[in-house]
């Protein structure tokens, strides 16, 4: 049997074994997978030598162990450093918490756009009062006194607005 295809077999024959070895040293499935696929890559590395192996699983197992050490060892160097190794969703929530999310930025941009469309066909009426009381902090008094309209004529016309404005958000958001 070639060197190739002794090592297929014992990749094949020891994988299973490795993986559950390395979960249960409390690794996940992907760190792993990562070391499985390092160690082979570096014995496919040494293919000539593997002629010479005479029980290459058993190789292959004493190489994944030096790699396990070896990890174990960076990681004890690494917690006495203070370094911490921050799992990625922690780090999506911390970019999410600081506002920096870019899928975030990028909805939040749409959905002004979708509402500056919703508000430029909406009725002049009903865009003067809407602009004049969430853009301009004017109260109905302060409006119906500048306008000479009744308080209830204003605040029928926001009620009208509203509902537009929020049946073109329900369009924009089932798109």
């Amino acid at each position: 049997m070639d060197a190739g295809s002794r090592l297929e077999q014992a990749y094949q024959s020891e994988k299973p074994r490795l993986l559950a070895r390395m979960r249960a040293a409390g690794r996940s499935l992907e760190e792993a997978e990562d070391l499985v696929h390092d160690v082979y890559a570096e014995t496919l590395a040494r293919l000539p030598l593997v002629d010479g192996i005479r029980n290459l699983p058993a190789w292959i197992n004493s190489l994944f162990t030096r790699r396990l050490i070896d990890a174990w060892r960076h990681e004890k160097v690494r917690r006495e450093a203070g370094e911490t190794d921050v799992a990625q969703e922690t780090l999506r929530e911390i970019i999410r918490g600081a506002g920096l999310d870019p899928h975030e930025a990028y909805v939040r941009e749409c959905l002004v756009d979708a509402l500056d469309d919703a508000l430029r066909v909406l009725p002049a009426e009903q865009r003067r009062v809407l602009e004049a009381q969430v853009f301009g902090g004017k109260t109905f008094r302060e409006i119906a006194a500048a306008s000479g309209e009744s308080i209830d004529t204003l605040t029928a016309r926001k009620r009208y607005a509203l509902r537009s404005l929020s049946r073109a958000l329900r369009h924009w958001i089932d798109r």
